[in-house]
């Protein structure tokens, strides 16, 4: 029997829904899909203490994990970043049948990593990481994933993006009404006149500046959050910035006007051309089949 390809997946979050719900939608994984989904919910639950039991955390690891079933899932334990530190059941390898292709799933914390180092030839992970990492700062901006393998020097990485899962939330301007003058639209073309401060995260200073172009943000100052401050509410204090939204609901109760969507923050599938073989190829055949999102030139 043909071994299984490798494919790196996050081990928890939105991007692991979204590899999950992919698998649906290309094979008939239904219950896998939701068994997985499912566990990993009630664990974040418990983590955030919106659920409780009387089942400790080892106990609840080995109800999951059945290592006499080689179809059924595996998790593991990490530690959760929330005070105290506690551990957190998160998805660890299953290995599924994808329309006559097998894959085997396994968690990474950092899947993009993985495949950059050639620990891999196949992964998912959000294109956040993509931009922070490998694509070139250029005085033009960025604002569709189609253009994000054109950014990436091919003496840095070997990996490509292959395409979007649509599981898509925006990268978007903010500002309050009293930075905006009269009449002016929160656009690109705004920000590269403006000289004042643009409240970011921490570590989205790289991919904000491949999304704006380095023209747009030469005169502008980036500031942070406070720690354990909202990130809207950071924004509503230094008058501009760039965050994730979705309806923009939180924004607009800071009295935030929204902008542009500046570029779309999705779970991308990648691949590593060093890596790449007959089976990797017909991996993603099968991993792109029916898709409504068209895949990215390489």
């Amino acid at each position: 029997m043909t071994d299984p390809v490798p494919v790196a997946v996050p081990r928890k979050g939105r991007p692991l829904e979204a590899v999950l719900e992919r698998l649906a939608t290309t094979a008939d994984l239904d219950h896998l899909v939701d068994d997985i989904s499912s566990t990993l919910r009630y664990e974040k639950a418990v983590t955030k203490g919106k659920q409780t039991t009387d089942r400790n955390v080892y106990e609840r690891l080995a109800d999951y994990s059945d290592l006499s079933d080689p179809a059924a899932p595996e998790y593991t334990l990490l530690r959760d970043d929330r005070e105290g530190k506690p551990r957190r059941v998160v998805f660890d390898s299953a290995v599924v049948d994808c329309g006559g292709v097998s894959l085997h799933l396994v968690g990474r914390e950092e899947p993009f990593r993985a495949l950059r180092t050639h620990e891999f030839g196949l992964g998912f992970d959000s294109a956040d990481l993509v931009l922070e990492e490998v694509v070139g700062l250029q005085a033009e901006g960025l604002d569709d994933l189609g253009d994000v393998n054109a950014r990436i020097d091919p003496r840095d990485t070997d990996v490509r993006v292959v395409t979007g899962l649509g599981d898509t939330v925006y990268h978007t301007l903010m500002a309050t009404p009293e930075t905006l003058p009269p009449g002016a639209e929160l656009d690109r073309s705004f920000v590269a006149g403006y000289d004042g401060p643009i409240c970011i995260s921490p570590r989205y200073e790289r991919l904000v500046e491949a999304v704006l172009g380095t023209d747009a943000v030469g005169d502008a100052e980036f500031v942070y959050p406070r720690k354990g401050a909202e990130e809207e509410a950071a924004i509503a204090e230094s008058g501009l910035g760039v965050y994730l939204t979705v309806t923009g609901s939180t924004a607009r109760d800071h009295g935030l006007v929204l902008g542009d969507r500046l570029f779309p923050s999705e779970t991308v599938l990648m691949e590593n051309a060093a890596e790449s073989s007959p089976a990797v190829e017909r991996a993603v055949e099968r991993l792109t089949a029916d898709a409504l999102e068209t895949a990215i030139e390489v």
